[in-house]
């Protein structure tokens, strides 16, 4: 989604058209994660189209963030340690962690920056498993049908 100002015509057409995106595939939800590859691609080419005139294109890519519609994942405790066992940097994102995200974005302190994603997500897209070796032993023993 690109944000009101980018569409206000009263509005100086320098600053930042920023699109929430996403970085990791997601099974089961093809239907979400593939549209949000055809925006990144839209803001790469977007940016392309329009940087000589010095007007920025970026994207935001928000991670796991309280809200409501992912309530499920961390309304419980059991549920919140799950989805922490995910986030390296050890705390769930705010929509305030985004917020500050995109008013970098828009600010002339990322004047040369264009045509990218920031990631906003804790470290989730560092594939937090790979950390501690990647897969543990003893699943890809149990996926093989070897017990030890």
């Amino acid at each position: 989604m690109a944000t009101a100002a980018a569409f206000d015509a009263r509005i100086p057409l320098r600053g930042l058209k920023a699109l929430i995106t996403g970085a990791i595939p997601w099974a089961g939800h093809v239907n979400h994660a593939a549209p949000k590859g055809g925006v990144m691609l839209m803001m790469k080419g977007l940016a392309q189209e329009v940087a000589e005139k010095r007007i920025r294109i970026n994207a935001i890519a928000p991670g796991a963030i309280k809200t409501a519609i992912n309530r499920a994942a961390w309304d419980s405790p059991e549920a919140e340690r799950r989805l922490l066992e995910l986030i390296p940097y050890g705390r769930i994102g705010e929509a305030a962690d985004i917020a500050e995200a995109a008013v970098w974005l828009a600010s002339d302190q990322s004047d040369h920056v264009t045509g990218t994603t920031l990631v906003v997500d804790g470290g989730m897209t560092l594939y937090p498993a790979f950390g501690r070796g990647g897969w543990r032993l003893d699943h890809v023993r149990s996926m093989h049908g070897r017990p030890d």
